[in-house]
């Protein structure tokens, strides 16, 4: 079995095989939405009309196709519960119902770009909304800015959100589809055990700089304080 916290260069559903059952108590997914997010041959710009020149991305071709009807099964037997990001994009392959949706607001503005992103749970509770600016060079914590690596990164403090809502103490959590790092850093920061899995070399390369960064200064930090 892979040692935790730690992230690996592999494809997911190679690496979900090696975990027993229900072994994660929570897996909080990105995975691919099949809306070509990740073809920037159109001028290496992202679509909407937003004002600053965005952000140049090589040309990549994982976002050709959402995922398939194995990697939920395999999603759902090694995960106790899940929070998907993007189901809307992929509903069908999702074989159960829900009352609690995730909604983040971004804040954007008014461009093409869309205003929430949304999150299928495995939670029986209502919906509930996360409210933090992510429009280009305008983010929610201007004061801890987030460099972007990513064209669909997302913000460290909606994973933190999400744990402090639907984590416990102890529990694991699995992203298969790491992407930036965001989601394995508030892992860290909020002291729960991680697996995630991101098979772009170059993105695998950028997120674990990334990640390394921030737990050798938590570390650092840890120890002047014990």
């Amino acid at each position: 079995m892979l040692e935790l916290n730690k992230l690996y260069n592999m494809d997911c559903m190679e690496g979900m095989k090696q975990f027993p059952d229900k072994y994660f108590e929570l897996a909080i997914v990105d995975p691919p939405y099949g809306i070509g997010a990740s073809d920037y041959k159109r001028g290496g710009t992202q679509h909407g009309n937003s004002k600053a020149k965005c952000k140049v991305y090589a040309s990549k071709d994982w976002d050709k196709s959402a995922p398939s009807a194995e990697y939920f099964d395999e999603l759902f037997r090694v995960s106790k519960n899940q929070i998907i990001w993007g189901a809307n994009h992929f509903i069908s392959q999702i074989p159960y119902d829900s009352s609690c949706w995730v909604v983040w607001d971004k804040v954007n503005g008014d461009n093409g770009y869309a205003d929430c992103e949304l999150a299928w749970t495995s939670f029986k509770s209502a919906v509930r909304k996360f409210s933090f600016r992510w429009n280009g060079m305008l983010q929610g914590n201007m004061k801890d800015k987030e460099i972007r690596i990513h064209p669909t990164q997302k913000p460290i403090q909606l994973y933190k959100w999400l744990l402090s809502k639907y984590a416990k103490p102890g529990d694991k959590i699995l992203d298969t589809h790491v992407g930036s790092a965001s989601s394995l850093i508030a892992c860290y920061e909020y002291g729960f055990d991680f697996i995630g899995f991101e098979i772009d070399k170059d993105y695998y390369e950028a997120a674990q700089k990334r990640l390394q960064a921030v737990m050798s200064q938590v570390s650092m930090f840890r120890e002047v304080h014990h």
